[in-house]
């Protein structure tokens, strides 16, 4: 489905809104391992970022920074009726979660491995491994499909990304892979957040919850996410990666929904 503003979105369920935002690079189906979950106690709109997925570029062009992303989603967030939902964030994502929390524009913000906490070194290796990733995902689909076929190979290709690689199917690789390569905001984006740090003060329900095995935005950024957000709830998410979607839905589907208040802590 697409939205007034050109956004491409995919919506599931009834209740209390609650809106799903990915990472650079990534699309909507990031989140397929949870919807459904989520959807049995929320409307959930799990978004195509302006230029990721199959969102297009705004005629204006890409926001130029954190602020221009963030008035983008809350006039999505106007395009569709939603007054305040609930949101949830991977990466990217949830810096713009926490970003939308400390605006006042939703009612509780989850962020899952959010970016923000980082050092600038530890920025320019997170992009840079990913910038090889969405090289490698121009390789000819023959071939990533012969690599993500085999386990070995495809836990040396996603190992980076998700702990768990092979909980993935075929099918879901390829389209990561093919939404990575095809992403038109990526360089865009990634430039704009060079000197991107987070420094918001939500007053709404926050939850930060990091994957011990991340290894683009590595767990130990956690300890200056306590400390910028005290009043927040902090949870490690064991044996996960920087996309814990796939390596542990049911975790994620109840840190969201302990967040969102629809499942009691």
């Amino acid at each position: 489905m697409t939205a007034a503003v050109e956004v491409v979105f995919e919506r599931r369920g009834a209740g209390t809104p609650l809106v799903l935002l990915h990472g650079i690079g990534h699309h909507w189906a990031a989140w397929s391992p949870v919807l459904d979950r989520l959807a049995e106690a929320h409307d959930v709109i799990a978004v195509d970022l302006p230029g990721f997925g199959r969102s297009p570029v705004p005629a204006a062009g890409l926001p130029a920074d954190m602020p221009g992303l963030v008035a983008g989603i809350v006039k999505l967030f106007a395009a569709l009726g939603l007054d305040r939902p609930h949101v949830a964030g991977n990466s990217l994502g949830g810096a713009i979660a926490l970003e939308l929390a400390a605006a006042g524009a939703v009612s509780s913000a989850t962020a899952l491995s959010p970016a923000g906490f980082c050092t600038p070194r530890e920025l320019r290796w997170a992009l840079t491994v990913l910038t090889l990733h969405r090289n490698a995902a121009r390789l000819p689909e023959p071939v990533l499909r012969s690599l993500f076929a085999n386990p070995a190979l495809r836990t040396l290709a996603l190992g980076m990304i998700l702990a768990r690689p092979n909980r993935m199917a075929l099918a879901e690789a390829l389209a990561d892979a093919r939404a990575l390569r095809e992403a038109r905001a990526f360089r865009a984006v990634a430039r704009a957040g060079r000197g991107y740090t987070f420094a918001g003060a939500p007053t709404v329900p926050v939850t930060v919850a990091w994957g011990t095995r991340d290894r683009i935005l590595p767990y130990r950024q956690a300890a200056l996410a306590r400390t910028r957000l005290p009043a927040a709830r902090h949870l490690d998410l064991a044996g996960c990666g920087h996309v814990p979607m796939h390596d542990d839905p049911e975790l994620v589907t109840s840190v969201i929904l302990h967040t969102t208040g629809a499942r009691a802590a």
